[in-house]
């Protein structure tokens, strides 16, 4: 039988979570009352090298995700349109843009956003579409061993990763070159140059979930100037951020990291998360931030990664773990799995827990950035409560805001004003938003946004999960 956990919804009074926290030997930062004038609606403030000192106008923020609505050459739809006009809506003083591609073989999927020269424009139209007063960025992004520009996936990989090659049958002619890599970091460049031309803040130099860069950090075995020692393993990021000040000067960097990692899970019996047995032998090299188990946590790099921005000028970092692929329940703690996914092996408030930690570590470590905390929807009603705690103790300056944004864009205004939450649009993490593109349909919350509960493709999605289930009975 698969593990059951209380649900964070039927922890209906601060006690009964508390309580719940106590079960499971974890701590989480916890206010009591959310003042609407208190830590979450101050002003943050970051300085970049190059752009100087940015303001942003309250602690919440819109993260980064991946659309799967664009057209197939790249371009925004009336669907991202709508996205982006519901960030604009969302009272967030920071929007850090969707993942975008920046050359049209890189993306994870075939209607993924991609800037180039023929799309900027449009790129720059749907910038527009956003409050003047939010502080905007794009996140840059090549998907890897991940790209599935078109129908049938075409992984280019950072370096060799035993489990994950065998899982999607692919050999060492999948690897980027070196001389393929400096390609791409002219590529990085002359897409934030674009960016900045859309009018964007800044561009992210995306680090995480298993994509490109996230996978050159772990390239410890790699060889090249892009493999090996850390200073190799950083070449790209510091090749990129050189790159932009000299041709972007006046556009921020920022960079989205995933701080640590674990091995690929895979479901086991009752459909239960549990490690590839090959990742847990005591030597498994392919997690940045792990301790080399294959499950353990050590920061070490992390924080030398964190120094490395400093370094750079680079003033914001938004944090998150490993990857939706390979270990969803560490990247993004969900009560319901996506159909090609797992049970969770753990109550998802220890996942939770597990990313508000580290991230407060490397706040507390790092004063230097701006820290930008993921994980936070999990916790439905209680995100205000934590949220505020976090920032009030310094262990991240803003609460990013990932699904919850995609069922309640307006939640951070509401708690901003004063309002009582609106219980019937609070992300309960069906994780149909990871479902449906798994299976080639749009994103959004089809169970709570009424403009997907009455889109067609919602009885397409039904289908495809009652497929899945059949398929594991």
């Amino acid at each position: 039988m698969s593990p059951r956990y209380p649900q964070v919804k039927k922890l209906a009074t601060l006690d009964q979570l508390r309580a719940r926290l106590d079960e499971l030997g974890v701590d989480l930062p916890l206010d009591a009352e959310v003042d609407p004038a208190g830590p979450l609606a101050q002003p943050a403030t970051w300085t970049d090298a190059s752009a100087g000192e940015l303001t942003v106008a309250n602690r919440f923020a819109v993260l980064p995700m991946e659309g799967w609505d664009g057209t197939t050459d790249g371009r925004p739809t009336d669907l991202v349109r709508r996205r982006w006009r519901r960030f604009a809506e969302s009272g967030c003083g920071l929007v850090w843009g969707e993942a975008t591609a920046v050359r049209p073989d890189g993306r994870a999927n075939p209607n993924q956003l991609v800037i180039g020269p023929d799309t900027v424009d449009d790129v720059a139209a749907l910038r527009a579409l956003l409050d003047p007063a939010q502080v905007v960025g794009m996140q840059l992004t090549h998907s890897g061993r991940w790209c599935r520009p078109v129908d049938t996936i075409t992984p280019r990989t950072g370096h060799a990763n035993p489990i994950l090659d065998a899982r999607q049958g692919i050999d060492a002619s999948a690897a980027f070159t070196d001389d393929e890599l400096d390609e791409l970091a002219d590529q990085y460049v002359d897409a934030a140059v674009l960016a900045q031309q859309a009018g964007f803040h800044f561009v992210d130099v995306k680090h995480c979930h298993g994509y490109l860069l996230h996978e050159l950090l772990s390239g410890v075995d790699r060889g090249g100037r892009y493999g090996g020692a850390f200073e190799d393993r950083t070449r790209f990021l510091r090749t990129v951020v050189e790159g932009i000040r000299a041709k972007a000067p006046g556009l921020a960097v920022a960079v989205r990291l995933s701080a640590f990692d674990v091995a690929p899970h895979r479901a086991g019996e009752g459909g239960v998360g549990e490690p590839e047995p090959a990742g847990i032998d005591g030597s498994y090299r392919g997690a940045f931030g792990g301790d080399g188990t294959g499950l353990g946590i050590d920061l070490a790099e992390t924080h030398r990664f964190c120094d490395l921005l400093g370094e750079l000028g680079v003033g914001l970092l938004s944090t998150t773990a490993g990857s939706p692929y390979y270990n969803p329940h560490i990247q993004r703690p969900a009560f319901f799995p996506p159909s090609d996914g797992y049970q969770p092996p753990e109550d998802p408030l220890v996942g939770v827990a597990r990313q508000l930690a580290a991230t407060a570590e490397l706040a507390a470590a790092h004063p230097e950035l701006t820290v930008v905390g993921g994980a936070y929807s999990y916790l439905q009603e209680w995100l205000p409560h934590v949220g505020q705690a976090v920032v009030r103790a310094g262990g991240a300056d803003l609460v990013g805001l990932g699904r919850m944004v995609l069922s309640y864009p307006h939640l951070p205004a509401d708690v901003l004003a004063g309002r009582p939450l609106d219980r019937r649009l609070l992300c309960r993490t069906f994780s149909d938003c990871t479902t449906a593109p798994r299976n080639g349909l749009i994103s959004g919350c089809f169970p709570i946004d009424p403009f997907y509960k009455e889109h067609p493709q919602r009885v397409q999605l039904t289908q495809a999960k009652k497929d899945a289930k059949a398929r594991l009975r």
